[in-house]
């Protein structure tokens, strides 16, 4: 991907760090937090879909509970981000109301996207807000989180994030310009990597440590923009404290450091849905279904499934067959085996009133699914 490209980019997710939220510990910086609102606003009107994943809940905590410094135990952070993530939201809030935009909050941990029905009913509604022009603000769910507290970082999720809701584009803001060939506090010579492949190990000795306030560090970034690659995302890491970085970056404005993915988007992300497929169950379904699923890369429908065989849940893999038992797709699968042996061969207007509640359209939206070739 080329900087040129990036004006093309549609559904983008975009990370804050906590050094450009906050006033150096001292709580949430509001200027700050209206200027982003103004500038994701700004894209949203150009027809961009926005995901925000924002630090800032243990940092704004210190501040309003009076800590001097962010607390090492695992029980004070969590206390911390409690309060702080009050004081976070509301500021978003009030910020994107101005514009007459909502936003919405979305605690997440990790395990939330490891574990295959919660990756679905996160996605589910990240893509029904965006469809509603509704900006979702993602934090880690710091309150409960154990092991993230320690060893993750909003990087990481925001890379998460990305592979989710298949992002064209991850945008992390920080105090740095971006990636140097050594740490620039320390070196004068050290040069700006404009662009390199997410996949390039060399960069990590690039890196240098992270900051006080947050977790991440530059070496956070790299990992975090190989993991967005894996479903062909590309990464921008740059100064957030320069004005109007989001829109310059997006009209390809030579800013910060672009790191690309090896493969096209959509051969990523089934190469890394390929990846974790385990089949617990098995759909049988109609020509019809077979021809739509290898011909027109649309998604399964209840009305072109015969009969669902095996026990498996909202989640879990499964695999497409036609008539002969030959293999056709597999995918991740939005209703129970029993589910969809009550709803096969029946148009996606009548899942309400054979389930009794109203569910995705798709069996198996094409964005999780893979064929079997």
């Amino acid at each position: 991907m080329m900087r040129s490209e990036l004006i093309q980019a549609k559904r983008l997710v975009v990370k804050i760090g906590s050094a450009l939220l906050t006033n150096n510990g001292l709580g949430l910086d509001r200027d700050a937090i209206e200027c982003w609102a103004e500038q994701l606003v700004s894209l949203q009107r150009q027809g961009k879909e926005l995901v925000l994943v924002s630090s800032g809940a243990v940092a704004e905590g210190v501040a309003r509970l009076g800590l001097n410094a962010r607390p090492s135990a695992i029980h004070m952070q969590q206390a911390a981000a409690a309060v702080g993530q009050m004081g976070l939201i509301q500021a978003y809030e009030s910020c994107f109301a101005k514009y007459g935009v909502h936003a919405a909050q979305i605690l997440l941990s990790h395990e939330d996207l490891s574990n295959r029905k919660r990756y679905l009913n996160a996605r589910s509604t990240l893509t029904t807000l965006l469809d509603m022009a509704v900006v979702p603000v993602v934090n880690e769910n710091d309150t409960v989180a154990t092991a993230e507290l320690c060893f993750g970082d909003n990087d990481t999720l925001a890379a998460l994030v990305a592979n989710l809701i298949n992002a064209d584009a991850m945008i992390i803001l920080t105090d740095q310009q971006g990636l140097f060939s050594a740490d620039p506090r320390q070196d004068k010579d050290a040069q700006l990597i404009k662009q390199a492949a997410a996949g390039d190990v060399s960069l990590l000795k690039m890196a240098g440590n992270s900051g006080g306030l947050g977790r991440g560090g530059m070496q956070t970034k790299l990992s975090a923009a190989r993991l967005a690659a894996r479903s062909g995302t590309c990464t921008l890491i740059a100064d957030g404290r320069e004005p109007e970085i989001l829109n310059r970056l997006l009209t390809g404005e030579e800013l910060g450091t672009l790191l690309t993915p090896e493969n096209e988007p959509v051969a990523a992300r089934k190469q890394w849905l390929a990846g974790q497929l385990k089949v617990c169950g098995k759909l049988e379904l109609d020509a019809g279904a077979v021809d739509v699923l290898k011909n027109s890369g649309r998604s399964l429908l209840a009305v072109g499934v015969k009969v669902a065989r095996g026990q498996f849940e909202r989640g879990d893999v499964v695999a497409c067959v036609d008539i002969n038992g030959l293999e056709v797709a597999r995918g991740l699968v939005n209703y129970s085996s029993d589910e969809i042996n009550r709803i096969k061969g029946q148009s996606s207007d009548q899942i309400e009133s054979l389930l009794g509640y109203s569910g995705e359209r798709e069996i198996i939206h094409r964005d999780n699914m893979v064929l079997s070739c």
